[in-house]
């Protein structure tokens, strides 16, 4: 009897240390990629939002949660191998923007849960099957950038009256982007506007491009946003403040960089959304069935500094509306 007590005794002992060794074991930290075609700094308050979005849901970086920053520096070239440099990491997901980041981070994993804060033409561009069931293993939030290109010509010509000739500058071959030019032409002419298109394929379009737009008498810009763009948006404001052209963006990080004026969704707002996603996919949920939101906050940026620089003067009709100005 004393022998069995021992046993049963001990046994009791090795079951409970080893419940309690289960329990000790430490859990697995997620970690997120974030892959980002600009510079940290260009890309600050976009990741500052996301990580404000996570921390609302509980999540720390550095604490509960990794985030695994991979920036190619305006390189478009780098993406690819920074997005498969993801993969090897074995994270747990990729949160991108546009639709050349996600195509790489496509490129690099076809089971890796990829979230995008911000794509224009998800559908079109073939990134999900629809809006309602992406299917796949990406989801995000979509822009509504084409919708608004008649409301920025608008806007533009509030801003600065007595404008007769815009030019609308593109990326060429960025998705819907010459059906945009022909639809964006009947706004136009609705204001009284010529509308000017001004492609632009390569670095080396620009020179070429902006000559064609001073002989044409162009008076104004209004920008298509691609990360091309972006990524070249010292030569823009370098040019419209030499020509002295109001210039209006669909993406406010334009104006903070130093343009002029923006009208679009709310960026930072679809970063801190962005998290929702990462939220429900680390609790199990499946890309292919998270649908695809339509951004649901607008908003009006205006740059004073940029105005002063090419001697406009904002009417104070618009400014009153703008959400907000920077000084």
């Amino acid at each position: 009897m004393k022998r069995q007590f021992i046993a049963l005794g001990l046994n009791a002992f090795l079951l409970a240390f080893g419940f309690s060794a289960e329990a000790q074991q430490p859990q697995k930290v997620p970690r997120i990629g974030i892959l980002e075609l600009a510079s940290p700094a260009a890309s600050a308050e976009g990741h500052k939002a996301f990580r404000e979005g996570l921390r609302e849901l509980g999540y720390i970086d550095g604490k509960n949660i990794f985030l695994e920053y991979r920036y190619a520096g305006g390189r478009l070239d780098l993406l690819p191998e920074l997005a498969a440099e993801l993969v090897r990491l074995k994270v747990d997901g990729i949160v991108t923007r546009s639709t050349g980041y996600i195509r790489s981070a496509m490129k690099a994993s076809k089971t890796i849960p990829i979230v995008f804060a911000a794509a224009g033409a998800p559908i079109e561009d073939g990134l999900v099957s629809s809006l309602a069931r992406p299917g796949g293993n990406v989801t995000g939030l979509a822009l509504l950038s084409a919708e608004l290109d008649g409301k920025k010509l608008e806007l533009l010509k509030e801003a600065a009256p007595k404008l007769t000739r815009v030019g609308f500058l593109w990326t060429v071959g960025s998705a819907r982007a010459d059906r945009r030019v022909e639809e964006v032409e009947i706004t136009a002419k609705a204001l009284g506007l010529r509308l000017q298109s001004l492609g632009v394929k390569g670095s080396d379009d620009f020179d070429k491009v902006f000559e064609a737009a001073r002989n044409a008498g162009t008076q104004a810009l209004s920008l298509v946003p691609s990360p091309f763009l972006f990524t070249h948006r010292a030569l823009i404001f370098d040019f419209a403040a030499k020509n002295r052209l109001p210039a209006i963006y669909s993406t406010s990080d334009f104006v903070e960089a130093g343009g002029l004026m923006s009208y679009g969704q709310d960026i930072l707002d679809n970063w801190r959304r962005a998290a929702t996603y990462v939220d429900k996919i680390l609790k199990g949920a499946k890309p292919a069935d998270l649908p695809v939101e339509q951004p649901t906050k607008f908003e009006l940026v205006i740059n004073l500094k940029a105005a002063k620089r090419i001697g406009l003067t904002i009417p104070q009709s618009v400014l009153y509306r703008a959400d907000k100005v920077i000084r």
